[in-house]
This record gives C-alpha cells, structure tokens and sequence, in this order.
C-alpha cells in the first residue's frame, strides 16, 4: 500500500447559511469548534443540509489520491450503526480500503457540520462522538508497516488514547506525513506539534496562519528560516499567494490559479495534500507535486463539497 491514512472518520453534513447565523450561534467564521451531541442536534434543527458525505479531513485525502490511482487505506473510528456502515460504504465506493471492524460502541458515528457562507468560507462545528476515542488497539501495526507513508492528522491528536494510536502509528511508520489542520488545534497542542514536527515527521503540511502561530512568527523569513533549520519537508500554503515547499535549504514555491469560479472552500487543504502526496510518493519533483496539489484544490473550491466527481 501507497498511503494509509488514519483520521477522523466523520460524516461530513454540508448546509448554506448566512453571516447571520454564525453571529447567533456565537461561532467564528473559516474555523472548527468541537460540540457535543446536544450542540449538534439543536444547531442542524435549524438547517437544511444540502448534502452529506463520508468525510473527514485525512479520508478526504485518501480519496482524492484513490481517485488519482494510488493504492491506499483508511483507519478511522465508527459505530457499528447506520451512519458507521455509511461511512464504510463511501469509502469502499472510492477503492479505499477500509482497514477498521466496526462495533458497537457508547458513542455514536462522528458528524462535522460544515456551514457555507456566501462567500465560500466554511465554518465546521464537529461532534466526534466515538471518532474521538480512537487508540492504539485500533490501529494495526503490520498495515502501518507494509504503507510506505502513513498519513496523520491534527483533529485527530489529542492527549490520551489518540496520543497512544498515533505514538504506535510513527513508531512503525516509513514514513510519516501530518497536516496541522486547523489554528485551533495548533494554538490547543502547541508545545506537542512543535516537538513532532521537529523530531518526528517527515513531511508537514500547514497554511500560513498555523505555522506562523506554531513557532511565534512574525513575518514569513522566519518561517523559511525555522523550516531550513529543523531539515524536514514542510509544505505551506499560502491562499492567493500560492504554495511552498522547504526541504532542508532547498524552497519551491507554486503560483495559485488566477480567475476561478470559488463556490466552497471545504476540502482545499485536504485535496492539495492528496495531490503533492501523489507527486512525492510516485517519485514527482517536488515543483510538479506543488502544482498537482495546486491543480487538485483548484478543483475542489469550484464545487460543493470536498470530493471531486
């Protein structure tokens, strides 16, 4: 196997909103909050869902690279109840292969609310419900060995049992890739992220926000220059500014795609990921990984929703 991911397997529930109704809700715009299944139920009473899809940022990934021809894999955390069979059949769908047992558990299926605005921005409002509670004996060594690169992510870590599934993950790993995913979860585990970014992975992916938040940057020299010093590949994207890679003293960067028909910035990231993963683990230069993961998230900002057809 190419890539396993392991993740978040959440339900992803898309639905339109107005300014209005974050400001109600007291919920801050292009960010994820965790709710708890109360939360959750009295905030989708309000909505109409346009659609729902077997989401979650590193599944997301592992789509879009199935969807490029790579042979990839999935762990993630599901109840053995109607949600939990949908989300395996979406992935099985996508030439995933599905590498959990579901079962029954106290907890019921993750849902991600991802609330479009109309200027594409999304806002998330994620119940993990038995997501969450992923651990070591979820994640099986042998899969993690015979995967040239495991895929993490930051919604996933947390103190625990997820830091002991992911401590056994990078401890049988090739070689380990992360996306930081959301400046909630840098600001929350700052100290963690910085120690695993710096002794532990060997490919990051981030927006400028987050690392500029990560290691107290005040400008983008700093970045560059902590990213030489540390000597591992870290991947930044940088909105209308494009791309860059460092990896050790060596930095490309990528344009962005000019004049694009933006209707939801739902899955950039995560389709960028899979693309630049494509290019590095199937030997591309990293200047044409950087554009197949531009080309790919150019993609998917032009759609609902963060899978490409």
């Amino acid at each position: 196997m190419k890539i396993l991911g392991i993740g978040n397997a959440i339900v992803d529930v898309l639905c339109k909103v107005n300014d209005e109704f974050l400001n109600k809700h007291a919920l801050t715009k292009s960010t994820m909050k965790l709710i708890d299944e109360i939360e959750f139920k009295n905030l989708i009473s309000e909505l109409k869902i346009e659609e729902t899809i077997s989401g979650g940022s590193v599944a997301n990934s592992i789509v879009g690279l199935s969807q490029l021809g790579n042979n990839v894999g999935f762990i993630g955390k599901v109840k053995n109840d109607d949600l939990g069979r949908k989300y395996e059949d979406g992935l099985k769908k996508e030439n995933v292969s599905y590498l959990y047992s579901k079962k029954d558990e106290p907890l019921p299926t993750g849902s991600c609310l991802i609330l479009i605005t109309p200027d594409s921005e999304r806002t998330m409002c994620t119940f993990l419900g038995t997501a969450g509670n992923i651990n070591d004996k979820d994640v099986n060594s042998e899969d993690v060995k015979n995967s040239d690169i495991t895929f993490l992510e930051g919604y996933l870590w947390d103190e625990g049992e997820p830091k002991k599934a992911f401590d056994k993950a990078i401890n049988n790993s090739n070689k380990v890739a992360m996306s930081l995913s959301d400046l909630f979860c840098v600001e929350r585990h700052k100290s963690q992220f910085l120690e695993m970014v710096k002794n532990s992975l060997d490919i990051t992916f981030c927006n400028e926000q987050e690392i500029y938040s990560l290691i107290d940057a005040k400008n983008f020299n700093e970045v560059v220059s902590f990213c030489k010093t540390i000597g591992r590949l870290i991947v930044v994207t940088r909105g209308e500014k494009g791309s860059i890679v460092i990896d050790k003293n060596n930095v490309v960067e990528c344009e962005s795609k000019k004049n694009l028909d933006i209707k939801d910035l739902t899955g950039a990231g995560d389709l960028f990921a899979a693309g630049f993963l494509h290019g590095y683990i199937n030997k591309l230069g990293l200047r044409e990984s950087l554009e197949l993961g531009t080309e790919m998230s150019s993609k998917i900002i032009q759609k609902i929703g963060a899978r490409l057809d």
